[in-house]
């Protein structure tokens, strides 16, 4: 099924087919659409044409829409005849999809991209200097390429509220045209051995299909001493590697093991420090072996992280000063996980990665 929302005051008038939205239409669920809160959701009628003639300014909101699970194309349509604006769209939440949508007065941007939906719901944050949204049409979608991810919590999404905390999988999506949808399993906290016994590479399987890709990165977790998590890095570690891409293997998808990202560790010389070890050598090892796509991101971190040093890397790691963020208003010191511009920052290695394995479908695609 597909949903058409046209943005406007409630005495314009609503294009066949589409469903008008106006700034007091607050998420119910027996509407099943709606914006979370409307004291900062405007509207305005500037002409009278049809789609284009208004729309709700959606300034710091969230619109929400019940839809089924599965892939979806959506497509924005943004402006206004009067002034230029500015719109930032997140989607599910915290994931970056359309960074920065700019036009001049009369002009109107009509953006597609992709989104993975699981749970009945999309989540669509809007940000900006001048947002506007005028129309949003969210379509079903069985032919894109899904580029699926398992990984602990340097690859999530971060949950609601987590600003600015953001794993690199977050970030994914905004490089890629709609013809390719990043559903993103990734869950902090889990190594290769938890994902699998909670049901994480299971719920994955239920939707790979031929054609599809499924990056792999864990090993931060694995070295945990719990029952639960631990890994042996010469046995346990690459025999549950392994599941993952047999899995893949199995449905004709394509696995891609990458190396563990490196923590924010450095000597007295600036130099470095490897908290992974074997763990990294085991997944080349296990690359290598089975001919497997690899992506060696613990290199590239370490490159980036080098050049960075320990200063520079502190505005890509979550590192903040007291008052810095609401979220961590007394300050924060994490030399694991990313803040946005990190995770961004790490998705580009990832796509670097992508392009130096020559994954066509994949590069085809690429904004």
């Amino acid at each position: 099924m597909a949903y058409y929302y046209d943005f406007g005051p409630d005495s314009t008038e609503v294009s066949n087919g589409y469903t008008k939205v106006t700034a007091e239409d607050l998420y119910a669920p027996e509407r099943g659409y709606g914006f979370t809160e409307s004291s900062h959701v405007s509207a305005l009628k500037r002409d009278e044409e049809a789609l284009t003639g208004d729309f709700c300014i959606p300034f710091g909101s969230t619109f929400l829409a019940d839809v089924a699970d599965g892939n979806y194309i959506v497509t924005l349509t943004a402006g206004d005849a009067y002034a230029p604006t500015h719109t930032t769209l997140k989607s599910n939440g915290e994931r970056s999809v359309l960074p920065d949508i700019h036009t001049v007065a009369g002009q109107y941007a009509r953006e597609m991209f992709a989104v993975n939906v699981r749970g009945g719901q999309l989540k669509l944050s809007f940000g900006g200097l001048a947002p506007r949204v005028n129309v949003l049409e969210i379509v079903p979608s069985k032919e894109q390429v899904t580029l699926f991810l398992a990984g602990d919590s340097t690859v999530t999404d971060a949950s609601e509220g987590g600003f600015p905390f953001s794993g690199w999988g977050q970030q994914l999506q905004r490089f890629f045209k709609h013809d390719v949808a990043v559903a993103n399993h990734a869950e902090g906290g889990r190594s290769t051995k938890s994902f699998i016994s909670e049901g994480r590479l299971d719920a994955i399987m239920k939707d790979i299909k031929e054609g599809d890709y499924l990056f792999i990165q864990f090993g931060h977790n694995d070295q945990k001493n719990d029952e639960e998590r631990h890994t042996d890095p010469s046995t346990t570690y690459v025999e549950y590697l392994r599941k993952y891409v047999e899995a893949a293997r199995s449905r004709q998808a394509t696995p891609v093991l990458i190396t563990s990202v490196h923590r924010r560790y450095f000597d007295a010389s600036g130099k470095l420090t490897d908290t992974h070890g074997a763990y990294l050598d085991a997944v080349k090892q296990l690359a290598e072996e089975e001919g497997i796509v690899l992506i060696d991101l613990a290199a590239k971190s370490k490159l980036l992280f080098e050049a960075e040093g320990p200063d520079g890397t502190k505005s890509i790691f979550l590192w903040g000063e007291r008052g810095e963020w609401s979220n961590y208003s007394s300050g924060v010191r994490d030399n694991t996980h990313f803040q946005e511009r990190g995770g961004l920052r790490i998705a580009e290695l990832v796509v670097q990665g992508i392009r130096e394995n020559d994954l066509q479908t994949l590069i085809m695609y690429l904004r």
